[in-house]
């Protein structure tokens, strides 16, 4: 592979000239981060390695997409090609632009000692540390097999810096001048808080958003902020190789079930988790609601399930009103179609470019106009 073409044609893609990332995105060789990965197809999940086909892997390594590297806690590098593990993903390799975005919301200067949260492959710690020196990087991950690996790996690259496998919600291994994380938390650690340095800057996105929190260390000991107008999603922090087992029952009921409420819905069925910013104010609006969506036979049905009991299922054909299906306490769809009124009334929602102040305690505080929400 002609890795240094495709790493100056990525440079030249996602970043500016006179990025100062440039010369890091056109020197790492990131397919070496990635030699394996899985793929969804018809049998599930599915090995991909990237000898095999070339130009696959070129495209993994340097084009537009995130590449998984694990699944359910099953990692693509010592897997079988006959294997289909089950479960969530629990680790990949973030497309390089993404990577860039987080960096830049960083500010990040070359004396400034950077914590990267989220190891996965590697390559943010890469191009971290080929920037600003591997003296300055530390970079963490709940997954000693993730840690190690890239350790090896950007060894072979001429870069050392620091690598710990901890639960990144915990106690971290020193203080730091930027935190920049690839996994979204709620709240914000309280560790992390304690990990910045005054005037420490901290950038993550919160959980079950696309919401980027960009922060200032403040001397209470929080920080104080914005929610940037800009856009990313993570998997969320855990505290093992894997997610625990997600609601099943809920689930099954949202698909068999007729419900205490059978209604017709305003707007077409769409999945929500495409809608950014609607999903985004539902996910702060009632924390805790997990999604799902299919098209069968012409359909869509979209799923709602929340920890409380409550559930929802939403099924038509294109653009007709849908059928709606509620059981619980809460009416989840009637909340969803709530968020789509307000946005067509009001032009938007005030999540974007609002205000954002972390406490102490780690809870997150929005504010914009005469809206306001706490993140717990």
């Amino acid at each position: 592979m002609d890795w240094k073409h495709h790493a100056s044609a990525l440079a030249e893609r996602i970043t500016d000239p006179d990025s100062r990332w440039r010369d890091a995105v056109a020197s790492i060789p990131r397919h070496t981060l990635i030699p394996n990965w899985w793929e969804r197809g018809p049998e599930g999940w599915t090995l991909h390695q990237g000898e095999d086909d070339p130009e696959r892997w070129a495209q993994i390594a340097y084009g537009s997409e995130s590449a998984v590297t694990s699944v359910g806690g099953h990692h693509a590098d010592y897997a079988a090609p006959g294997d289909h593990p089950t479960g969530l993903p629990t680790s990949s390799a973030t497309l390089a632009a993404l990577v860039v975005k987080m960096l830049r919301h960083g500010h990040i200067g070359d004396e400034h000692d950077v914590l990267d949260v989220g190891t996965g492959a590697g390559g943010l710690t890469a191009y971290l540390a080929h920037r600003i020196g591997s003296q300055h990087v530390t970079s963490v991950d709940v997954d000693p097999y993730l840690v190690n690996t890239a350790q090896l790996r950007l060894a072979a690259l001429g870069l050392r810096p620091e690598f710990k496998a901890v639960d990144a919600t915990g106690p971290l291994p020193g203080e730091y001048d930027r935190i920049v994380s690839t996994v979204g938390v709620r709240p914000v650690p309280v560790s992390w808080l304690g990990a910045l340095r005054p005037g420490g800057r901290l950038v993550t996105t919160i959980r079950d958003t696309a919401l980027i929190l960009t922060a200032w260390r403040t001397p209470d000991g929080g920080a104080k902020g914005v929610i940037e107008r800009d856009w990313a999603g993570f998997m969320g922090t855990r505290h093992g190789a894997n997610y625990p087992p997600g609601p099943t029952d809920l689930f099954k009921a949202a698909r068999e079930n007729d419900g205490e409420d059978v209604t017709i819905g305003r707007y077409p069925v769409a999945d929500v988790r495409n809608g950014w910013e609607i999903w985004s104010f539902l996910s702060v609006s009632v924390p805790g609601i997990e999604y799902d969506y299919e098209e069968r036979d012409g359909r869509r049905i979209a799923y709602m399930i929340h920890p409380d009991g409550s559930w929802a299922r939403a099924e038509a054909t294109r653009f007709e009103p849908p059928t709606v299906h509620q059981g619980g306490p809460q009416r989840l769809w009637s909340e969803l179609e709530s968020i789509r009124t307000r946005t067509l009334v009001e032009g938007g929602l005030p999540l974007y470019g609002c205000d954002a102040t972390v406490s102490p305690d780690g809870m997150i505080r929005l504010s914009r106009g005469r809206w306001s929400a706490e993140v717990w």
